[in-house]
């Protein structure tokens, strides 16, 4: 919150309601470093689900805190590993409330970029995790007349069922850029969907922040093997 203008968010109420009837598997483009700390809020605080996030081995390494509130490594140069992280991910998909979301790019790709280029994991993790909903989000960190930044999240429709893992990959990355895309005719155009803010302007940061991360800290968790 110190660091942000604003957090505003497209369909977020779609996606609570959804969590609670199926096990949510999100997809989304990945763009900074703050795309997990971003996540952990809305996944806590909003949307109130049971959370869980893929994150590159090293960087959890690192970054040990992700650990604790629901991230598991991977290590994206070894394929022994990277199966077994999408077998995991599967298996917490089994229910509603559960979430799990993922970075098919695998790392920080510029928002700009002509091409996501996303890994096959995700389709993958989808295949495998039957019951659960694929959504699409896309996030992009905006400057505007103010001197920090805004953030912007879309979520999309849920996909539909894929055919084959080629065919569900291409849809995922597909429906990411549509929802970028949404994103920037609303930034241009007052006649493009409406992102609600859930964070405006200055409040009492502190205890905020504080109240949240005891929060989520205090939350039992139970490993699946």
């Amino acid at each position: 919150m110190r660091a942000f203008e604003s957090v505003r968010v497209h369909r977020l109420d779609d996606v609570r309601l959804l969590a609670t009837k199926s096990p949510v598997l999100v997809v989304s483009n990945h763009t900074a470093w703050w795309d997990a700390l971003l996540v952990v809020d809305l996944c806590v605080r909003e949307l109130r689900v049971d959370a869980y996030a893929m994150m590159d081995a090293s960087h959890l390494e690192s970054l040990p805190f992700f650990g604790l509130v629901g991230a598991f490594g991977v290590d994206l140069d070894d394929p022994a590993d990277g199966a077994r992280a999408i077998r995991y991910a599967a298996k917490l998909l089994t229910r509603p409330g559960r979430l799990v979301w993922v970075f098919p790019q695998g790392r920080e790709v510029p928002v700009t970029a002509p091409v996501l280029g996303f890994r096959a994991g995700s389709a993958e993790i989808a295949r495998l995790a039957r019951r659960a909903v694929v959504v699409p989000a896309a996030i992009r960190y905006e400057y505007g007349a103010q001197p920090k930044a805004s953030i912007y999240v879309s979520f999309g429709e849920p996909l539909p069922v894929a055919p084959d893992a080629k065919t569900a990959l291409a849809g995922q990355e597909t429906a990411v850029e549509r929802e970028l895309e949404r994103i920037d005719t609303a930034l241009v155009s007052a006649a493009g969907e409406t992102f609600a803010p859930i964070y405006d302007g200055p409040r009492n940061r502190a205890s905020a922040l504080a109240s949240r991360m005891l929060a989520v800290l205090a939350r039992p968790r139970r490993r699946l093997h």
